[in-house]
């Protein structure tokens, strides 16, 4: 969890922490965190919902097949232009 740091280290960023903001704000600052963390796992958690949702959306449609007209057909725009020349 802490990467490389061993027990001394931790211990000593802990002793920091507890003469930087005091014993009072301490528990003030893990209540924030927690919601914080809370609120994090919340908005990914429905993003990764939303994400599912739109996939098996995806899978249930069946591809549009779109037509296209044949290359030797001509619209008739086409063929108007051909005849004035």
């Amino acid at each position: 969890m802490f990467g490389n740091l061993g027990a001394t280290e931790i211990i000593l960023i802990l002793l920091v922490i507890l003469i930087f903001f005091g014993a009072r704000k301490i528990p003030e600052l893990a209540q924030g965190l927690g919601k914080g963390l809370k609120e994090f796992r919340k908005a990914a958690r429905e993003i990764q919902d939303d994400i599912n949702e739109e996939k098996e959306k995806i899978n249930e449609k069946p591809p549009e097949k779109k037509s296209e007209p044949a290359a030797s057909e001509k619209t008739s725009s086409e063929s108007d232009s051909t005849e004035k020349k």
